[in-house]
């Protein structure tokens, strides 16, 4: 963890932003950039124009800090992610979430793409993530500790905040919207899961799998953020589907579904 990096990152935004603390903070995963379509924007800030941070190069993830207010709730929405088979170190793929609470934040909701492993999910699901599996990726807390951010061994008996995730299921009925539950694993990429790697997630109990997220969940657990994810199944996972998988359609099937999951989320976000 290299704290003064963290700070000039925030200090270059905040010269940007002004007096705008942001309470919450968004990661929009692939297809779901234009959540916030139409919303008043404060203020824009690219990637690539702060200091020594990371840019997304995955098409569909635009690469940009959108700081808004909705419902009364400031927000601070990752319009695009990046992702550790970028090349990135993992202390640098997680760097976005700990500017973040440098900048305010006490809440981290996080989105993504995902393929089905449960049997019983197809393409165009919604999955709430009640529980990840991270053991396939390094861990983003390897290294010297910096007691400023956390302790050396945090707790991860509930990563995902039981109350966002009943609240969630609460507006899903109410608004008609079937969602699953389930358990998130995180592969490396970027290739997509062999057949036979699908089987082993099956049997250690994995729903859905991708290749962002739950560094994301750990690292905001260790920053004391309350969490809350929200999947979208695009495809049925590699060995369970007869075509090919291509990130194309992950996005075509991400797209149709996100007004799905931006009404869960802007419900979410008027009844905190």
């Amino acid at each position: 963890m290299n704290r003064q990096v963290y700070q000039e990152c925030t200090e270059y935004i905040q010269n940007k932003i002004g007096d705008f603390v942001p309470e919450i903070g968004i990661i929009g995963g692939s297809g779901l950039g234009d959540m916030f379509d139409g919303a008043e924007i404060q203020h824009c800030i690219e990637y690539k124009d702060i200091p020594d941070f990371p840019k997304s190069t995955v098409e569909g993830h635009q690469g940009r800090f959108l700081f808004l207010e909705y419902k009364g709730r400031k927000i601070v929405f990752m319009q695009g992610r990046v992702h550790y088979y970028e090349g990135y170190t993992m202390q640098q793929t997680v760097m976005p979430v700990f500017v973040m609470k440098m900048l305010g934040i006490k809440m981290l909701v996080l989105t993504n793409a995902s393929g089905g492993i449960n049997p019983e999910f197809d393409a165009g699901d919604i999955m709430i993530i009640t529980d990840h599996i991270s053991s396939f990726v390094p861990s983003p807390l390897v290294g010297e500790n910096d007691e400023y951010f956390g302790e050396r061994f945090p707790d991860m008996t509930e990563v995902y905040d039981k109350e966002l995730q009943n609240r969630l299921c609460e507006i899903a009925k109410a608004n008609n919207i079937a969602v699953k539950q389930g358990v998130y694993v995180q592969a490396s990429g970027s290739n997509y899961e062999t057949p036979a790697e699908v089987r082993m997630f099956q049997r250690i109990g994995a729903d859905a799998i991708g290749m962002s997220t739950a560094c994301e969940a750990m690292v905001g657990k260790y920053l004391g953020l309350k969490i809350c994810g929200l999947s979208i199944v695009t495809n049925k996972a590699c060995g369970l589907c007869d075509t090919p998988l291509s990130h194309t359609e992950v996005q075509k099937i991400a797209e149709t579904t996100t007004a799905k999951v931006t009404l869960l989320l802007k419900e979410l976000l008027s009844g905190i």
